[in-house]
């Protein structure tokens, strides 16, 4: 089974995206005691050295979706900011969602309609600068989905196209007969508070 997974720290300051590389190299680790391989697809490097904004890996092995699900949520690092050491603040958030990789026999090119757009977020960081949230529609169902929380017009593409097949596949599913949905803990946007995991300090040790 093949799952991607997406390590971001949406649109969070740089401390978020310091521990995103260090997330991930916990998750390579933890997938690979299980069996597991990780494959890198696409980063966005962060403002320095070592951090990155987010991360988008696919996770393959027979228990792919059972560690993917252990992971979905928010991660919560507890430490103080290696970049302003006068920050008082100590809890930092960045979120993990699973989606499973669109297929491309789904849909052809022509069925589906993709949009850009400005991407809105708070406190006016990074908002109408670039066009880099995407929406696609599949122009038969009417479904869309979309993806803002990057800062990678690319980057929000894959997950438009991941979502809406998730979306597709929902829409035919329902039409013929019940089956067992996926439900993911992130999606849209990342939730901060109620950790499902937690670090500590500049080791990253878990709590």
């Amino acid at each position: 089974m093949r799952l991607w997974m997406q390590l971001t720290c949406g649109r969070g300051p740089a401390e978020c995206a310091w521990v995103v590389p260090r997330l991930l190299r916990e998750v390579a680790a933890e997938a690979a005691q299980n069996g597991l391989s990780v494959e890198p697809l696409e980063c966005l490097p962060g403002r320095y050295s070592g951090t990155l904004y987010s991360v988008l890996v696919a996770i393959e092995g027979e228990q792919a979706e059972a560690f993917c699900q252990s992971w979905v949520g928010t991660i919560c690092w507890i430490g103080r900011s290696p970049f302003r050491p006068a920050c008082k603040r100590k809890n930092w958030y960045v979120g993990l969602e699973a989606l499973n990789p669109p297929r491309r026999e789904i849909w052809k090119g022509s069925e589906i309609r993709i949009d850009t757009m400005r991407a809105a977020g708070p406190g006016g960081q990074h908002v109408n600068k670039t066009e880099s949230a995407v929406r696609i529609t599949h122009l038969a169902t009417g479904l869309v989905a979309t993806a803002r929380e990057e800062r990678s017009q690319s980057a929000n593409r894959k997950l438009a196209l991941a979502r809406l097949a998730e979306r597709f596949e929902q829409h035919h599913n329902a039409l013929g007969q019940e089956v067992e949905k996926q439900k993911w803990a992130q999606h849209n946007a990342l939730v901060r508070g109620n950790p499902i995991r937690t670090f500590v300090g500049p080791e990253f040790k878990p709590q």
